[in-house]
């Protein structure tokens, strides 16, 4: 991952800076008609204007297909922070401490420890609580 950050998130913030990229290229456009008078100002502006809107339409894309992930997401509960995160693939960061999230027990630096009577003991949390932040 690029900006170290949940993939959901990332997919939100290239999004938004293609909305930014589209709207600047827009407003250059119309500038271009107070730097270059009105004939070749109107062709510079068109041209930009037309840049922005596929940037724009580019960024609805990009919203969309990060919308449809989330609603495919796996919903957990962040076992440093706490509070419930979505999950893309095998791997993941938590939406709010970045802590690294996996399902795959090959990758995991924690195990639960399994207790005499089958029930399941979180060693994580016992480290949490004895070291406090």
């Amino acid at each position: 991952m690029f900006f170290k950050t949940a993939k959901i998130n990332e997919f939100r913030t290239w999004g938004l800076l293609l909305t930014m990229i589209g709207m600047g290229l827009m407003v250059a456009g119309t500038a271009g008609i107070v730097f270059w008078g009105v004939q070749s100002g109107k062709i510079i502006a068109g041209i930009f204007l037309v840049l922005g809107m596929i940037a724009l339409m580019l960024s609805m894309g990009v919203y969309f297909w990060a919308g449809m992930l989330s609603t495919s997401a796996i919903m957990l509960i962040c076992p440093e922070c706490g509070r419930q995160t979505k999950m893309l693939g095998q791997t993941d960061r938590c939406m709010f401490c970045r802590t690294i999230l996996t399902q795959d027990p090959n990758k995991a630096t924690a195990f639960p420890e399994e207790e005499e009577d089958g029930t399941v003991n979180d060693a994580s949390t016992e480290t949490t609580e004895s070291n406090p932040k």
